[in-house]
């Protein structure tokens, strides 16, 4: 009876645990883009990588669309990927588009469909990553949302085009998400910091010349000779502090440090 339970309860374990891994797996196996952030205003590449969820099929197309609508991109390129023929399509800008060189377009590529053959398509269980480098990036936004079709060679296609909304559960397709950061600040102050102690260096040398003429003067004119020594042997201290001084603002200055 004991062993009878045991077997019971082993077999429901086995059958909870293969349900929960079957309901993380499609989590595991959206479309995503790699790496999932890049600098705002700066050119980058990444990938598309797209799984095969099928248990019989093999994905035979990938087609991808820019946001070319809301924040178009002047400069796209596909690297080549043995077995995949990649067909860029261009849209018609309203506006002009900058380039980073300067120039100007009015156009922007809007769509890639990469085509496989019959040696390249993605197979059960397997996945595969379309790259291309793209920019200048947009910097008025935080995020690049790109959508995603997967066609199969059943005739299967699979819109991964749904948007994921915070607090909200996340979408059975959510579309491929690149999100932009803010460039990091350019450390101006070390910069600016060592000029302005370098230009502070006449001035203090002057105030101190200034004074040691004064003190030269005072010790000269004394009827004390141990006054006259005395102030002489301070005024050469003096003279070489404010050498030394000078020297290692200098250094500071020219090292940045």
């Amino acid at each position: 009876m004991r062993s009878t339970t045991s077997r019971r309860l082993t077999a429901a374990a086995l059958l909870a645990g293969s349900v929960v891994v079957a309901s993380a797996v499609p989590a595991f196996a959206h479309v995503t883009v790699q790496p999932g952030t890049a600098t705002q205003g700066a050119y980058t590449a990444i990938a598309f990588r797209i799984p095969d969820e099928s248990d019989t099929a093999s994905t035979t197309k990938v087609e991808v669309t820019l946001p070319t609508t809301t924040h178009p991109i002047a400069s796209v390129a596909t690297q080549p990927l043995p077995g995949w023929t990649a067909t860029a399509e261009k849209t018609k800008l309203y506006t002009l588009l900058k380039t980073d060189d300067g120039d100007e377009t009015t156009e922007a590529v809007s769509k890639i469909t990469w085509t496989a053959d019959a040696t390249a398509k993605i197979t059960p269980g397997q996945f595969q990553e379309f790259k291309i480098s793209l920019g200048p990036l947009p910097t008025d936004t935080d995020k690049l949302v790109f959508k995603v079709l997967q066609t199969y060679d059943d005739g299967t296609v699979v819109r991964w085009i749904e948007d994921s909304k915070a607090g909200q559960p996340a979408p059975k397709h959510p579309a491929p998400t690149l999100a932009l950061t803010k460039a990091a600040a350019s450390d101006s102050t070390a910069v600016t910091a060592a000029p302005a102690a370098a230009q502070a260096t006449p001035a203090m040398t002057g105030a101190m010349t200034g004074a040691m003429t004064g003190a030269m003067t005072g010790a000269m004119t004394s009827s004390d000779p141990t006054a006259r020594t005395l102030a002489v042997a301070g005024i050469v201290v003096g003279v070489l502090g404010v050498a030394f001084g000078a020297y290692g603002l200098r250094r500071r200055s020219g090292t940045g440090s």
